[in-house]
């Protein structure tokens, strides 16, 4: 079944295709790889031949159940016979067969998070045209079997991971390591063994009639806009599920068609730094998903990467294939000059010859925005405006992570590629799900090892504090999500081993079991034993710079949320113009306050209530008068005592033993008073100013020590602001009794200090936070 439809849902890019006007945001409709692969073969950069189906189809898609737009089929053939026209080869042709990609592409970036088909059109017949045409049998049977898996893999459901264990059976019969060792026969018998697997699976065949194959490979990518995977990342990134998916076909070039071809990742200033260096890696004689799936680790496109290590330089695309080379190089200076924004570029060179496959913004970590913001302002590519629209906001937070102390004595077991800087220690994981359970049951931070990553693994990564694995290199799936998470990675560790079935890991000499602390060092590639202090960072260099150029432009003031002396005097550095938030009740938790407090909540009599509280009074008046000297001249909102009595007691039998002990009371009293104060809904119920109301003492030992410590520092020249919240209120009633008992204790400190009465000397105020209130 069908839906009819009027606008074009089909656009070619170059060789004689047909172009189109489009009106609006072409991204938006093509997505980012169809709208760029565009772009580039307007600007005569070499692009195979192909086209692109609209999101507006996958919108549909979802919308009917499946059902294409009447229109499609005709669109789709007209737009095949322009790319077969521009190559002289022919879909299904068995002496000069067309072979297609067929990829996903989102307006927004969305890497790996849905589906690709590559060598699509291959069957007995074409095959052999094809090692024909080639002059290389190996190359058209490894592509065959490549098909297969990954047909078979994105439509037909079977999990990758059987023929992963069939192509390392192979290598392991023939002696090799890599794929690219394996002859013609073996991989033609390969391809055999690989369709025993789908047929086991499946319960059915890939498809041989290229044209079947063709549309069901677009439904599958189509069908994967809505995967759990895509799903999961799009909530976290907060993009739209309206947005659909594009699907662009494109004829097949070769990076496995000899020691001549190549394919690679590359990024036309340092992803991790903003260092502007052409940057990237490749695999000789392979297909792009082996450079982001890990399955070989890759070499440094450039001679400078290679770190004067002569081996590894002999090695490098420069060094390998200079022709090659200078064409990306230029075209990467071509396209960061055309879009004037760091690009992240997927290429392929066959025979020597340079295709480029998708150009899109890079995705960078913080640190490496606002260098590549700060230059580009410098080089008078864009403005400064233009600068501080390019960095995320939310981004910044990576600038903020802590570093390992240097002074810490460290065991490196091991060095992988400092895939997306940072230090990060944590409990080992071993797959998603364990990642997930051991964050949800509060076990610290986690580290999720695994070989390489996939798109499934998606949620253990947003649960982990850090990813390690043991392939893939600075381009793979880990480093590219983690980067744009702000999640530090290390990669390709070869001397990491992971054993699934013993849930143990080998690093370098060392067992460890899953559960066990590990640390890694994501701007080293340093893989640690155990756990290791960490150190806070600073505004320095280009952050401060950066961050300077927002404060001429913006027009609201800053206050941070800080509770003790120290997250104020932090705050201050990091340029805060105030605290808006210093909640109480973190003060009393720290050290032996609580067990006061708990006196206080426990007290049989006004009279001891009040002994309790004096006790805590020296105490919170010094935290206010550190607070207040750290923010010297800044306005400090300082929020009244608001959570629960009972969030207060302990919540273990070992906790009621251990307060029993302390006070004298029996355990089945605490119990009873635990029992008694503990609420369903505390939200609606007795909490913030309705404490304050039934304990007026609580509220009258916090003015004080806030009145008495803002008095101490304007003694001693200290410019004290503080402004007293009164939490959880919900009606002008409520307010106007804690205000009033506020403003007395005011005067009462006043009195005592034979100043002159001013009930106003301090703003009092609340924050209105519960329904009732605002209506």
């Amino acid at each position: 079944m069908s839906q009819t439809t009027s606008s074009p849902l089909v656009y070619g890019f170059a060789g004689n295709a047909p172009q189109h006007d489009i009106a609006g945001d072409r991204t938006r409709l093509l997505g980012g790889k169809g709208a760029h692969l565009a772009e580039m073969a307007g600007m005569g950069i070499p692009v195979p031949p192909g086209f692109t189906i609209t999101t507006e189809v996958c919108s549909q898609f979802a919308e009917t159940d499946g059902v294409y737009p009447a229109a499609l089929d005709a669109q789709v053939e007209a737009a095949l016979a322009q790319v077969e026209g521009a190559l002289d080869k022919r879909l299904g042709d068995s002496t000069a067969p067309l072979l297609l990609s067929v990829r996903s592409g989102a307006p927004v970036s969305m890497p790996g998070m849905m589906d690709t088909v590559l060598n699509l059109g291959l069957n007995d017949e074409t095959v052999e045209g094809l090692a024909a045409a080639s002059g290389d049998a190996r190359f058209a049977w490894d592509a065959y079997r490549r098909f297969i898996q990954m047909f078979a893999d994105v439509v037909m459901g079977v999990h990758v991971e059987h023929f992963e264990e069939a192509l390392h059976a192979a290598r392991q019969a023939a002696g090799v390591e890599h794929d690219n060792e394996l002859d013609a026969d073996t991989l033609r018998s390969l391809v055999t063994t690989y369709r025993e697997i789908v047929r086991e699976h499946a319960g059915i065949d890939v498809p041989t009639e290229p044209r079947e194959q063709l549309w069901q490979a677009i439904t599958a990518v189509f069908q994967s806009w809505s995967s759990d995977r895509a799903i999961v990342y799009r909530r976290h990134h907060d993009i739209p599920d309206s947005l659909g998916t594009a699907v662009t076909v494109q004829a097949m070039v070769f990076g496995n068609a000899g020691d001549d071809c190549a394919t690679g990742v590359a990024f036309t200033r340092n992803p991790a730094t903003g260092e502007r260096a052409l940057y990237g890696e490749f695999l000789r004689n392979a297909q792009g998903e082996d450079v982001v799936a890990g399955i070989r680790t890759p070499q440094p496109i450039t001679n400078a990467a290679a770190l004067d290590d002569a081996e590894v330089e002999a090695t490098t695309l420069e060094a390998m294939m200079p022709n090659a080379f200078r064409q990306l190089a230029d075209t990467c200076a071509q396209l960061e000059l055309h879009y004037r924004d760091s690009q992240d570029v997927e290429f392929t060179v066959q025979h020597d010859q340079l295709w480029m496959l998708q150009t899109r913004s890079a995705k960078r970590t913080a640190a490496a925005a606002i260098q590549i913001a700060v230059d580009m302002v410098g080089e008078g590519l864009i403005s400064q405006d233009e600068a501080l629209l390019r960095v995320d906001a939310s981004s910044l937070n990576q600038l903020l992570h802590p570093s390992f102390d240097p002074a810490a004595k460290v065991q490196v077991l091991a060095t992988g590629m400092p895939a997306s800087p940072g230090a990060a220690s944590g409990r080992i994981a071993l797959d998603a799900a364990t990642a997930v359970r051991f964050a949800a049951h509060g076990k610290g931070n986690v580290l999720l090892v695994r070989h390489e990553t996939s798109p499934e693994d998606i949620e253990g990564m947003i649960a982990s504090s850090g990813i390690l694995t043991a392939r893939g290199g600075m381009t793979s799936h880990a480093a590219v999500v983690a980067r744009g998470m702000g999640i530090t990675c290390v990669c390709g560790c070869g001397d990491l081993a992971i054993d699934l079935d013993s849930r143990k890991i080998r690093v370098g000499t060392q067992i460890f079991s899953e559960g066990d602390w590990l640390s890694i060092d994501g701007t080293t590639g340093s893989v640690i034993a155990g756990q290791v202090p960490t150190l806070p960072v600073g505004l320095t260099g280009q952050f401060e710079h950066f961050l300077g150029w927002a404060d001429e432009t913006r027009r609201l003031a800053v206050r941070a949320n800080a509770d003790t002396p120290r997250d104020a005097r932090v705050a201050r550095t990091f340029g805060a113009e105030g605290i808006g938030l210093c909640r109480t009740e973190h003060m009393i938790f720290e050290g032996d306050r609580v067990l006061n407090f708990r006196r206080m909540i426990l007290a049989s009599s006004d009279e001891r209530r009040a002994e309790a509280l004096d006790r805590l009074l020296p105490e919170q008046r010094a935290d206010f008068a550190a607070i207040f000297e750290a923010m010297d001249g800044l306005s400090v909102t300082v929020r009244l005592l608001d959570p629960p009595l009972h969030e207060f007691l302990p919540q273990t039998d070992a906790g009621f033993v251990e307060l029993s002990q302390a006070t004298g009371m029996s355990v089945s009293a605490i119990h009873a008073a635990v029992d008694n104060l503990h609420e369903t809904n505390p939200m609606l119920g007795h909490r913030g100013c309705r404490l304050g109301i039934t304990y007026p003492a609580i509220y009258g030992m916090q003015a004080r020590a806030i009145v008495e410590a803002a008095f101490d520092c304007r003694e001693r020249g200290i410019d004290a602001r503080p402004e007293i919240m009164i939490p959880l209120v919900g009606t002008a009633a409520e307010l106007d009794a804690v205000a009033s008992h506020v403003r007395a204790v005011i005067r009462f400190v006043q009195a005592e200090r034979g100043m002159e009465e001013d009930s106003n000397a301090f703003e009092i105020g609340t924050m209105i936070e519960v329904p009732r209130a605002c209506v």
